[in-house]
């Protein structure tokens, strides 16, 4: 079952357990999931603040007409 997942966090989370910390992602785009893989430094930087997007599966990204991801403007 496909689900979309707005996301708002631009970094990781950092968890830290006993003397070793690890990231989780936070954008939602890492191919290491859960794990932040840096690919949030490409992508926040060229997002426009309160404007919404979605991302296909080649993390290519889109515009939202409205707040529906399936309705892409052009």
């Amino acid at each position: 079952m496909a689900r979309l997942v707005k996301r708002t966090a631009t970094g990781p989370y950092k968890v830290e357990a006993g003397t070793e910390a690890k990231f989780i992602g936070g954008c939602g785009l890492s191919r290491n999931q859960p794990f932040c893989d840096g690919t949030h430094k490409t992508t926040a930087r060229t997002e426009e603040a309160g404007k919404l997007y979605w991302y296909d599966a080649q993390r290519n990204r889109h515009d939202c007409a409205g707040n529906d991801p399936i309705i892409a403007s052009a």
